[in-house]
């Protein structure tokens, strides 16, 4: 009698099973993270796009982190900030690291080390 019932239980645990996980929420983030991590593997690797085609695509994550209105993640702007930096856009860079400063206060030190670099300052 048991393995009559069998077939039946299992299609009844399975749909419950389904049921379960398709009730499960989608994790929120504090942070708006778009291609970030991606981007940064990439750069890290030294393959992928050019430190220009870079800046297009990280724009692009400011962009919906707004539309998101949610906030860039640690980092961010710091190495936005470096790509800026490395295109010779000195004040756009300056801007990048004044805000990854302001944003996350506890890279202060580092964000002003870079800062000085910048000027041409020696720390």
């Amino acid at each position: 009698m048991t393995g009559k019932y069998l077939p039946r239980l299992l299609l009844i645990a399975l749909v419950i099973g389904a049921m379960l996980a398709g009730g499960c929420a989608r994790r929120q983030t504090l942070y708006y993270w778009g291609d970030y991590q991606p981007q940064v593997y990439e750069y890290l690797k030294g393959q992928g796009k050019s430190h220009a085609e870079q800046i297009i695509a990280l724009e692009k994550v400011v962009e919906d982190a707004k539309s998101e209105n949610k906030p860039l993640p640690p980092g961010f702007h710091a190495h936005l900030g470096m790509l800026q930096a490395a295109e010779g856009r000195l004040d756009l860079a300056q801007l990048e690291f004044q805000s990854e400063k302001s944003h996350f206060p506890e890279s202060a030190v580092f964000m002003d080390m870079l800062l000085a670099k910048l000027n041409g300052e020696k720390k």
